[in-house]
């Protein structure tokens, strides 16, 4: 995985009206590193969660410009991996996470 771990590749599962609807589709949703590649995501699901992944879609949202308390800020960049499983296989990330 070129020095990084599968804990550094996957950080969190995203929860949101959207990736539910998704999950009836058999697929799961995952914030990933921004540098992280496909390949790298995919091994990083299926040794974690020891499912069959068929594809791996990324995508990047750009940070956004906000105010705080009348300072300017800028969000990070956030990178999110759309993961579509075998028939037969599940990831429950309201529990194994």
């Amino acid at each position: 995985m070129s020095g990084l771990s599968i804990y550094d590749v996957i950080l969190a599962p995203v929860i949101t009206e959207k990736s539910s609807a998704a999950s009836e589709a058999n697929q799961v949703v995952f914030k990933v590193r921004r540098d992280a590649t496909k390949p790298q995501i995919k091994a990083a699901i299926e040794k974690l969660f020891k499912v069959k992944v068929l594809a791996v879609n990324t995508l990047t949202r750009k940070g956004k410009t906000k105010l705080f308390r009348g300072i300017k800020g800028r969000q990070q960049d956030v990178k999110k991996a759309i993961v579509r499983l075998a028939e037969g296989d599940k990831i429950d990330v309201t529990t194994r996470i």
